[in-house]
């Protein structure tokens, strides 16, 4: 077995399989995607972590992994403040408690990054800890927009507030801005998480289309927080095309 196709199934148990397109819930063509994307949920070679849609398709996409057998070992996670971040803490609420009566496990919400550039402290940390106790015992994973935010001390900041509100996952971006998930940006959550010695995983998000993209952040964890950690508790790759480069590699039908 080639090196490639060993790390290709590793990664597709770390994938959270994405599609965050129409939010017309009654687009009939959606409604079929979002059912062919649970389909794709378990694979010849293992099952991804969980599936991720926009919260009018996350009782369809329950009903889904239902039909095909998945829903007990594939998480289903959803979208909140997203993909601006510009949402009030009520809104944002509103949407998580919705979300997991529908059957979300997990919830990506978006820090206020536009107040944060504007200095505005209170907004982000009020939004993160409402949106910590709608969750609840879900798992919330907090999207940075580390592209919007540029700056090395402001992802810094924004990741140490996420932390600091209860993030169970620091996420790079929402995979809807110019500039999306970068090492250098990776490099710096991973660096929070481990300073804080708490059970934090890291999402990487935004721009992983090739089983190259997606390596470049399990290498850097590796190296940063050790082989060990690396799992799907702790690791995780949100892309919608990315499992198509990761079946040919396991399949070994990619380009060599």
């Amino acid at each position: 077995m080639s090196s490639k196709s060993s790390d290709a199934k590793r990664m597709i148990a770390l994938m959270d399989l994405t599609r965050l397109e129409s939010t017309d819930a009654g687009d009939e063509r959606e409604a079929e995607a979002i059912q062919a994307l649970c389909q794709r949920a378990e694979t010849d070679f293992g099952r991804v972590a969980a599936v991720c849609v926009h919260p009018c398709w996350v009782s369809l996409a329950d009903r889904s992994l239902k039909e095909f057998g998945s829903r007990a070992a594939v998480r289903l996670a959803t979208v909140a403040n997203f993909p601006a971040g510009r949402a009030c803490a009520e809104e944002t609420v509103a949407e998580i408690a919705a979300s997991i009566d529908h059957g979300a496990d997990e919830i990506d919400v978006v820090l206020p990054w536009p107040a944060l550039l504007e200095g505005d402290i209170e907004t982000v940390q009020k939004l993160l800890l409402a949106s910590r106790r709608a969750c609840s015992s879900h798992r919330l994973k907090v999207i940075l927009e580390t592209g919007k935010l540029a700056d090395v001390a402001l992802i810094r900041q924004a990741a140490e507030i996420a932390l600091a509100c209860g993030a169970d996952f620091l996420k790079t971006s929402t995979g809807k801005v110019a500039v999306n998930a970068t090492p250098a940006a990776a490099t710096i959550l991973l660096e929070v998480i481990r300073e804080s010695g708490r059970e934090v995983g890291f999402k990487a998000s935004g721009g992983l289309r090739t089983l190259e993209d997606a390596a470049a952040y399990l290498i850097l964890a590796e190296q940063m927080m050790g082989s060990d950690w690396v799992d799907a508790e702790h690791l995780r790759f949100g892309a919608s095309s990315l499992l198509d480069d990761l079946l040919r590699h396991a399949q070994g039908t990619a380009p060599q």
